[in-house]
């Protein structure tokens, strides 16, 4: 892995395609532990979350069902601070255990704005999967119940994560080099 550029910005090697297999493979396994039997609906967050999403479901070697909703608050290297719903949940999810896929919480903005309408609609159970976890820019709580990385306060692309649309074919993750 070397240094890439997208659009204005040079990037740097983070997290390499082999860990970010790993930490997949464990954590399907720990859902494994948690959810057989009970045929979660796993809901993926776009545009971000699809790699992530599509690689976990492969991994998962018992019932489960996928969707996914579009939401968004970013803009550039920056969250707008707004969230906004682009396409919303078309799946029933009274009575079901849901697990929410991300692929990166920061401020929290994004689920702490969309948890409370999933509660209202009753779920058996509501958990939120990440694949990166940046807690320091934290202003909003939100109740990770997996997640597959701890990261600094750093912008990052790839795997899904994309600076203004671009980079998210990655295979890797790497980040903003300072």
């Amino acid at each position: 892995m070397s240094t890439i550029k997208i659009k204005d910005k040079q990037f740097v090697p983070f997290i390499s395609e082999i860990a970010i297999e790993e930490k997949i493979k464990e954590l399907a396994a720990q859902l494994k532990t948690d959810y057989e039997g009970k045929r979660p609906l796993l809901i993926a967050i776009l545009n971000g979350s699809f790699m992530f999403a599509s690689d976990l479901f492969k991994e998962l070697k018992f019932e489960a069902e996928i969707s996914f909703i579009k939401l968004a608050s970013y803009k550039g290297t920056k969250s707008t601070g707004h969230v906004v719903t682009a396409i919303g949940l078309d799946a029933d999810i009274t009575e079901r255990h849901v697990i929410i896929l991300e692929d990166i919480i920061d401020t929290g903005k994004t689920l702490h704005s969309f948890l409370p309408q999933l509660q209202h609609q009753q779920p058996a159970s509501l958990k939120v999967a990440v694949l990166l976890d940046k807690p320091e820019p934290r202003q909003f709580e939100v109740p990770i119940a997996y997640k597959c990385f701890t990261i600094e306060n750093k912008f990052v692309v790839g795997y899904g994560l994309d600076y203004d649309g671009l980079g998210r074919n990655i295979s890797s993750i790497y980040q903003l080099e300072m």
